[in-house]
């Protein structure tokens, strides 16, 4: 298990502390059954082998068919749902047919009335505990949290009057709370005003929930602000960085490989070889230190990995004592471990540049200047419309790549004419594509006509050392900087509710600068603050906020949305807006 103090580390020793800590006894091995979305929350934070430890020694799916255990007892975390609840009734329906010895019930979340009375249905005595835990999100990443809202981005922008926004907005603020009750924060929260009113419609709700979970928490009576803040955004606030390339190793990975529910499926001894499965996560110590380095130094990074493998394998072989082959013995399996790594991460690291040889170079120098409306040299980029020619013009592009630039010329040019958009449908021969550009209204984009809405300004990044293909910066990194320095202007970022003064980003920053003098208690207080994106997150604005994290260490920043984006999925949820929505599962089970 992870021992560091990210988010993943906070949900384990919650449900280590709240769920299985509060139902032990010594000696007693107990069965844990969990629901769809329990048991990805449970697989993002721990192994079965934390599981062991603390006294389980099954791990079952409610929903299906399971064998009576009539001398265990059974702890159940569920979410607060009918599917779940029916099966735990169905388990002690009857004296007879009673599953388990007991049931130590635990809700992810605030159980309805409802479905608590159905609970009366079991056999008396059975059920020994019932309690809400409130963890109804899952840590993705040490600082990254992830919402459970099956279909979220069409329930949120849909045209569609008869999609219910209002149940999805209630049930992502319910979930905003859990995460601030998870890190033990009452947060001041803010929003941000524009594109569309999302956010403060949030905002207002997060705040009446974080009241009212205050009012009732059993262990904290204080309803006062902690040091920590909460930013509320809306997805249109930069368009530009949902769509454009990223060289970064992990923004780069899953915008141009086929990843799949973060697996990664490669043949490390090249075609002949059997095809092997590498799951990217942090559990990988070579992927977490690598993640968010450019392509370029990546790519460098690896032999030097590979070579101090090999070199600590070969100063073992050096040495041809009993006790040194002993020692190396033992190290075996973890140098095996460590090589795979190696060949999963060049492999990564390759197929990624085979794709930059192709188109993807060209493309990237186009993005960048029509992104930042300057070339590598800082000339200004006088008509977009000459530098994205090119690119409709590449018959070797696929039609995503071209709607790409399309948008960014579109977003830097704050919308166009009808004309000027059929034009460009017509030239990139993407007529059966052309609501993946129109649908971008619904989020608060223009793109007919043209807007004259002030562009956010930016901050001098011009003495940043950066490659020339990567000058972009996501606008949530100037957002998390401003906000920090205190830079944030009220009136475009109003509060609905002010944390204690002693929170402030200048405080941050000039804390940091004497860190050296500071005694070991002070180093502990560092504020916590929180940014919740509306229909989304990318990698690249991931990768901003561990760079802020790393750069101000009193400010830790924990970024999440309802799901990550990449650009063609991106793309597809905005194409799709205006089709019927297709209900999908809450999750699938990670094995």
């Amino acid at each position: 298990m992870t021992t560091d103090n990210g988010l993943k580390y906070t949900v384990w020793h919650k449900i280590k502390t709240e769920i299985l800590d509060d139902c032990r006894k010594e000696g007693e091995w107990k069965i844990l059954l969990l629901d769809q979305f329990t048991t990805k929350l449970l697989t993002s934070c721990c192994k079965m082998t934390d599981l062991l430890q603390e006294g389980i020694t099954v791990v079952e799916d409610i929903y299906k068919e399971r064998q009576p255990v009539a001398d265990l007892k059974a702890i159940y975390f569920i979410s607060p749902i009918e599917k779940s609840v029916d099966h735990v009734v169905k388990d002690f329906e009857s004296k007879s047919s009673c599953k388990y010895k007991a049931a130590y019930i635990y809700f992810s979340d605030a159980c309805p009335d409802s479905l608590f009375n159905k609970l009366k249905a079991c056999q008396p005595k059975t059920i020994k505990r019932c309690k809400e835990i409130n963890i109804s999100f899952y840590p993705k990443e040490s600082q990254v949290f992830l919402l459970n809202v099956p279909n979220a981005f069409h329930m949120l922008y849909s045209p569609d009057k008869s999609v219910d926004k209002e149940a999805a907005m209630q049930s992502i603020a319910q979930q905003i709370v859990t995460l601030c009750a998870t890190l033990d924060e009452n947060p001041g929260v803010r929003y941000k005003r524009e594109p569309l009113d999302n956010a403060e419609d949030l905002a207002s709700l997060v705040e009446e929930k974080l009241v009212q979970y205050y009012k009732t928490d059993e262990k904290n009576q204080c309803k006062e602000k902690s040091q920590s803040q909460l930013l509320i955004l809306d997805r249109g606030f930069d368009p530009l960085s949902t769509v454009l390339h990223e060289l970064t190793f992990q923004a780069m990975v899953y915008d141009v490989l086929p990843i799949e529910d973060d697996v990664y499926k490669y043949k490390p001894d090249g075609s002949a070889s059997k095809e092997k499965e590498g799951r990217l996560d942090e559990s990988d110590e070579v992927w977490v230190k690598i993640r968010h380095r450019h392509i370029a130094v990546v790519l460098e990074e690896i032999p030097k990995l590979v070579k101090e493998i090999s070199s600590s394998k070969k100063e073992s072989e050096g040495k041809l004592s009993i006790s040194s082959l002993s020692n190396f013995m033992k190290k075996m399996p973890h140098i095996r471990k460590q090589m795979s790594k190696q060949a999963l991460h060049l492999g990564l690291a390759e197929d990624c540049m085979q794709k930059f040889k192709g188109n993807l170079e060209r493309l990237c120098k186009v993005e960048q200047d029509l992104a930042l409306g300057t070339d590598a040299e800082g000339q200004k980029v006088k008509e977009h419309m000459r530098v994205l020619l090119p690119v409709l013009l590449n018959k070797d592009l696929d039609n995503y790549d071209k709607i790409r630039a399309i948008l960014l010329y579109i977003f830097v040019e704050n919308g166009t004419t009808q004309e000027n958009l059929d034009r460009l449908i017509q030239h990139a021969k993407i007529e059966s594509d052309g609501d993946v550009l129109k649908n971008w209204k619904y989020i608060g984009v223009p793109v007919v006509p043209k807007s004259s809405q002030r562009k956010p300004s930016r901050r001098d990044r011009s003495r940043e050392e950066t490659f020339q293909l990567s000058r972009w910066t996501p606008l949530i990194k100037d957002i998390i900087e401003d906000n920090i320095e205190n830079k944030l202007d009220s009136r475009e970022w109003p509060y609905f509710s002010e944390c204690p003064a002693a929170w402030n980003g200048s405080g941050a920053v000039s804390a940091r600068q004497k860190h050296n003098t500071m005694g070991r208690d002070d180093r502990k207080t560092v504020s916590k603050l929180i940014i919740f994106v509306i229909g989304g997150i990318t990698y690249s604005e991931i990768r901003s906020a561990y760079e802020v994290s790393q750069a101000n260490k009193f400010v830790q920043v924990i970024i999440g949305s309802t799901h990550i984006i990449t650009p063609k999925k991106m793309l597809d949820d905005v194409k799709n807006l205006t089709k019927p929505n297709i209900p999908k599962e809450e999750f699938t089970i990670i094995q």
